[in-house]
C-alpha cells in the first residue's frame, strides 16, 4: 500500500470557497478512483494556518499512477482549483509494520 499526502497552502480569505470546492470537487474525484483505500481531508490548525492536506492510501503503486499519471509525484490539480493554491507539495511513502 502507498501513502499520498497532499498538502496546500491557502490565503485565509480564500478558505471558505476553498473548503466548499475542495470537497466538492477535489474529494469526489479521488474517491472515483479504482485502488482508492482510504481517503481523509484536513484544514489548517493554528502551526500551519494556512495548509490544507490529503492523506490517501492506495493499493499499489499502479492504482496510483491510474489516479495522477505516470508523473504521479506531482499534484493533480482538479479545474478551477488552482487559482486556491499559493504553494503545494506532494509526498509518499510505502506503509509498513
Amino acid at each position: 500500500m502507498i501513502t499520498r499526502i497532499f498538502r496546500v497552502r491557502v490565503p485565509a480569505a480564500l478558505h471558505q470557497a476553498f473548503e466548499a470546492d475542495f470537497l466538492a470537487v477535489s474529494l469526489p474525484l479521488v474517491k472515483a478512483h479504482r485502488g482508492l483505500i482510504d481517503v481523509r481531508v484536513g484544514r489548517p490548525t493554528c502551526w500551519t494556518p494556512e495548509e490544507y492536506l490529503m492523506i490517501s492510501t492506495w493499493q499499489d503503486e499502479r492504482c496510483l499512477i491510474e489516479f495522477a499519471g505516470s508523473d504521479w509525484q506531482q499534484a493533480v490539480i482538479p479545474a478551477g482549483m488552482a487559482h486556491y493554491a499559493s504553494e503545494c507539495w506532494v509526498h509518499h511513502a510505502e506503509l509498513f509494520g
